[in-house]
């Protein structure tokens, strides 16, 4: 566990696959401590916990989810056992953490999506095979407080971050940012179009990002990597990346239709394992459907294929 400005404390979990590590933060309070986001529920989520939690002056008040991602919401229910605190979650991410991650198999719900947007019958059953590995590790909390943007947590404000995921939340006080996966320095977060998402991711992102230059934060606590000093800097940057990867997208597209798969690949290169192509297409699909709604591309749809063109 780190010491941060403020009393903030950092407990930085580990990751199977890239980038390796994910960071929870233990915010002080007059109540008690918040934690922020809980990792992984591993096999030793809760021995882990207690061992990082020893020692701790004072007690752990309530446990916040940023959003259902596997590396934010695994381990809720776990520490939640564990310290008595109650977990609170975005009212939005709650109901789609129940719909991924709940007792409806999401398989074949993902199957379908993959193979209307191109990919291949062979590999449709590998991407959703690796998309699957974090499944057994998630113990999200059932029936946790439901929050929403703008409420207030022990002197925190709750600020909306869509794009990443869509109801992924943040939190805000005194010019520090929780930035969760919003804002990350070097990478980017990934951006992508789901089933049953909100339709335009991308542009979600972007709109919660210069909300967050109107914010202005001073400084910000991302979900990987270190500590970013000029946040409302990086906001700037990604708006920047994302504007480039839309005009690059718009390039490739000409009159022959080509699927999200197709476009992917000079997107993002040939050369990717099939976790990570998995999310370059629903990238490239955010991408493209950015450009549908901006009259930058048209979208071609039957019962089997979604394919685009140039506009």
């Amino acid at each position: 566990m780190d010491e941060l400005a403020g009393g903030i404390r950092r407990v930085t979990l580990p990751l199977p696959t890239r980038p390796g590590h994910v960071h929870s933060y233990l915010l002080p309070g007059d109540e008690g401590w918040t934690v922020v986001d809980t990792g992984l529920g591993l096999p030793d989520a809760r021995e882990r916990w207690a061992r990082e939690l020893e020692g701790l002056p004072g007690h752990v008040r309530r446990i916040v989810v940023t959003h259902f991602h596997p590396d934010h919401v695994g381990a809720a229910r776990d520490l939640s056992e564990l310290t008595g605190a109650p977990v609170l979650q975005g009212r939005l991410d709650y109901a789609q953490c129940e719909l991924v991650w709940g007792e409806t198999d999401w398989g074949p719900v993902l199957v379908d999506w993959f193979r209307r947007h191109g990919v291949p019958e062979g590999m449709v059953t590998e991407l959703i095979e690796q998309g699957s590995l974090y499944r057994p590790f998630i113990r999200y909390q059932p029936d946790p407080e439901l929050i929403d943007p703008g409420d207030a947590i022990d002197g925190w404000r709750a600020v909306a971050a869509p794009g990443h995921a869509d109801g992924q939340l943040m939190l805000l006080r005194d010019g520090v940012l929780v930035a969760a996966d919003h804002v990350l320095d070097p990478i980017s977060p990934t951006v992508g179009l789901w089933p049953r998402s909100r339709p335009d991711p991308l542009g979600d992102y972007v709109g919660a990002l210069r909300a967050v230059v109107e914010l202005g934060p001073t400084f910000a606590l991302p979900g990987h990597g270190e500590p970013i000093a000029d946040p409302v800097r990086r906001a700037r940057q990604l708006i920047a990346h994302h504007d480039e990867r839309l005009q690059a997208t718009a390039a490739m597209l000409h009159d022959e239709p080509q699927s999200g798969y197709d476009v992917s690949f000079p997107l993002f290169g040939d050369d990717l394992k099939p976790a990570a192509r998995r999310f370059a297409v629903a990238e490239t699909l955010s991408h493209l459907e950015r450009l549908v709604l901006a009259a930058g591309a048209r979208r071609h749809e039957t019962a089997e294929r979604v394919t685009y063109t140039a506009r």
